[in-house]
């Protein structure tokens, strides 16, 4: 019984020229056990051959950790573009091999009783319509709905948009505060330099009874801002946020308030007539019992 090997993780032969040529990375220290030029190109064709960063650092005994480290590294540009190479490369024959398990099926053992008594074929269909979607959308994609990209090209796609995000946002140019305030001053002198233009041209076409109710609307206008205007100076200078003007002491004195009394001249305090209390009337005294003495035989 033969079996089919993981495609995770199925070294796949690379033709001569599919892979980019590339400059290892710089070390600052040359080790035996380190990531070397000989395992930098070994990693980039295992990932070409698998699609996988983890097996690709595997086949060269190193860890992933390891692999994006180094990916970080200064001088790391032509790995970096090796390694999308590869990664593209690697995901397209894992799909070749998905497309073949899909049509082949898989081989599996059958067991009777515990015994083995021969091998099956068992096949995918859900595996191979996903495919077909993927492969040809033009012609199987579910309900007639829009065509979608396949796997590879949607992963193409979102790596571009990165690419391009990052390539915009470094574009972009360093702007200071002071910059963006001269810009947004330079903004609004043109609009008043564009108004200054138009309105002799949008004063033509008003008619002599406009002009004149504007011009009555415009009196008005300024005198209750004046008005208020006044109303809070006054406010402010008698609540002393402001100091006084000089013409305030020109008004008028106030007239002069009466001189206290002293003790023996006040009044006399004036009392609440009797029975009354404040807040509510005095209650009436209870009825007085008179006794008397009475003579029983007495006639008047």
């Amino acid at each position: 019984m033969t079996r089919r090997k993981d495609p995770r993780t199925t070294r796949l032969p690379v033709p001569a020229g599919e892979l980019p040529p590339f400059t290892p990375v710089p070390r600052q220290c040359e080790r035996h056990d380190g990531w070397t030029p000989e395992r930098q190109r070994g990693f980039i064709e295992a990932l070409a051959d698998t699609g996988s960063v983890k097996a690709a650092a595997r086949a060269v005994d190193m860890s992933t950790e390891g692999a994006y480290h180094l990916r970080r590294q200064p001088g790391a540009e032509e790995f970096r573009a090796a390694w999308e190479a590869a990664l593209a490369l690697g995901v397209q024959r894992i799909e070749d091999v998905a497309m073949d398990l899909a049509l082949n099926g898989t081989e599996e053992p059958v067991y009777s009783y515990g015994k083995f008594i021969g091998t099956r074929i068992k096949r995918n269909d859900s595996l191979l319509m996903f495919i077909l979607r993927n492969r040809a959308p033009e012609r199987f994609a579910a309900g007639g709905g829009p065509k979608g990209l396949n796997a590879v090209s949607q992963m193409q796609l979102d790596r571009l948009k990165k690419q391009w995000i990052a390539e915009h946002e470094a574009s972009k140019p360093n702007v200071t505060a002071e910059e963006v305030r001269q810009s947004i001053d330079r903004k609004i002198e043109d609009i008043r330099r564009r108004l200054e233009h138009e309105r002799p041209q949008r004063r033509a076409v008003l008619s002599a009874e406009t002009l004149a109710a504007f011009a009555h609307f415009a009196a008005l206008r300024d005198r209750d801002l004046a008005a208020a205007a006044a109303d809070e100076r006054t406010r402010r200078i008698v609540g002393g946020d402001l100091d006084t003007p000089t013409d305030f002491y020109d008004a008028p004195e106030p007239p002069a308030l009466p001189a206290p009394k002293r003790a023996a001249e006040e009044e006399p305090p004036q009392h609440p007539p009797e029975g009354w209390s404040y807040g509510k009337p005095k209650p009436a005294p209870p009825p007085r019992t008179e006794w008397t003495i009475k003579d029983e035989s007495f006639d008047p």
